[in-house]
């Protein structure tokens, strides 16, 4: 998936001759007009990432969109280091420095907003490649109900949020949608009665009415020294970017229980996961089971648009199977599903979404940490026993929560598979 001919198909080759006469009439000797041309059209675009990578010729420009790379246009190599310096520049990184990598930031001006734009350089074979983060305003707007949860997934986040003490975690990889849902729980619980702080790597977006610091290494501001100096600011609620290393872990836990509400990432593929990865990072599993409430596994996928979406016909195998499905979940979850008719949809196409999604929403997995669990927990339980008894007591995994989804009529099967595998069951 992607690629140029993909980028065509989403409706946006009248970028193409667009860059090619800027890149032309410029001669590669001027810049502005192409990265301002760039950024607006990917801003405007809705992309989140765009990227320059260099090969032997020339410099390929991609967008990643809804989570996918598209190949938009070649940039001659003398054009790209006019725009590669440009970049430094302002992102504040050092021109002369070819052999290192690189990291800065800037803001640019779209329509009434200003927008943030994270820079990553880094040296490869054909020179420097770089990946600019566009942090959009209008993408943190969002409200719980926004992020795609199951009305049963809803209701247990609103009862967690209301706790004064306890860690909740979502894990997953890097654009999993990890910050985005932190955010929504920040705009949730916060309030004139109650001080919040944050620790991040980098401040992603402003927050009004949260206190949000930001780490630097080279001060020796870290995570962990930002958690220590964050506990003597008499905080209610505590946001820590990511749990990297023991201390950050064995303080973030420890100020869970002793009265406040932690919320944190980690890199793990599933929820049940995060615990292991606590261990190995050598926290004891006698503090992480009471410091514990909830873990949240997540990924993104698209969302179907719903202006063109079409209804697809499914086999009677692939119903009964799917009725099946419904049937085994946990009664909090089967009663929102069981008895209502399967309808699936798939993708079409049409000038409001360019390719026939439009968006992205969560997967989820979340696991409860009750009292048979955190024991489980403290004892050091396998992975496998703690899954054991959360399915047991309602979890739905990740994948379950993606086709629930289709079902709903929100995505497609292939979209589920593209992010969490193969069904194997449904196969």
């Amino acid at each position: 998936m992607g690629g140029t001919e993909a980028f065509k198909k989403i409706g946006f080759e009248e970028l193409t001759p667009k860059l090619k006469e800027i890149e032309d009439r410029t001669g590669g000797s001027s810049t502005s007009d192409l990265l301002d041309f760039i950024l607006g059209s990917a801003i405007g675009l809705g992309i989140s990432d765009i990227h320059f990578e260099t090969e032997k010729e020339d410099t390929l420009l991609r967008f990643r969109l809804d989570g996918i790379l598209y190949d938009v246009y070649k940039l001659q190599k003398k054009t790209y280091s006019s725009v590669l310096n440009r970049l430094k520049l302002l992102s504040g990184l050092k021109i002369n420095v070819a052999d290192a990598a690189q990291d800065g930031r800037f803001s640019t001006k779209f329509g009434e907003t200003y927008i943030e734009i994270r820079t990553s350089v880094i040296p490869s074979e054909y020179g420097e490649t770089v990946v600019m983060r566009v942090l959009d305003p209008k993408t943190i707007s969002l409200n719980l109900p926004d992020l795609g949860l199951r009305p049963d997934d809803q209701e247990l986040i609103n009862f967690e949020l209301k706790k004064p003490n306890g860690t909740i975690l979502v894990t997953g990889p890097t654009g999993s949608g990890k910050t985005t849902t932190l955010y929504a729980f920040l705009k949730a619980v916060r309030s004139p009665e109650v001080k919040t702080i944050t620790i991040e790597d980098p401040i992603e977006y402003h927050l009004d009415g949260v206190s949000q610091t930001q780490v630097d290494p080279l001060s020796g501001y870290t995570f962990a020294a930002g958690l220590r100096s964050i506990l003597r600011q008499d905080p209610d609620i505590i946001l820590v970017g990511e749990i990297r290393d023991l201390e950050t872990a064995e303080i973030g836990m420890h100020a869970a229980l002793t009265g406040h509400l932690v919320f944190s990432t980690l890199h793990t593929n599933d929820a049940i996961g995060a615990i292991p990865r606590l261990i190995d990072l050598g926290a004891k599993a006698s503090i992480i089971g009471p410091a514990l409430n909830l873990i949240i596994a997540q990924r993104l996928i698209r969302k179907l648009c719903e202006f063109c979406k079409i209804e697809t016909t499914a086999s009677g195998e692939v119903l009964s199977k799917l009725k099946n499905f419904v049937s085994g979940l946990p009664d909090k979850t089967k009663k929102l599903y069981d008895g209502k008719p399967i309808k699936l949809f798939e993708a079409k196409g049409c000038e409001k979404c360019r390719g026939g999604f439009k968006g992205r929403l969560g997967v989820y997995e979340f696991l409860k940490c009750d009292d048979e669990l955190e024991s489980l927990i403290t004892s050091e339980a396998t992975e496998e026993s703690i899954r054991r008894v959360a399915k047991k007591q309602g979890m739905v995994e990740m994948q379950g929560d993606g086709v629930l989804k289709v079902i709903a009529g929100v995505t497609t099967f292939q979209e589920v598979e593209r992010v969490t595998g193969p069904i194997e069951w449904l196969s």
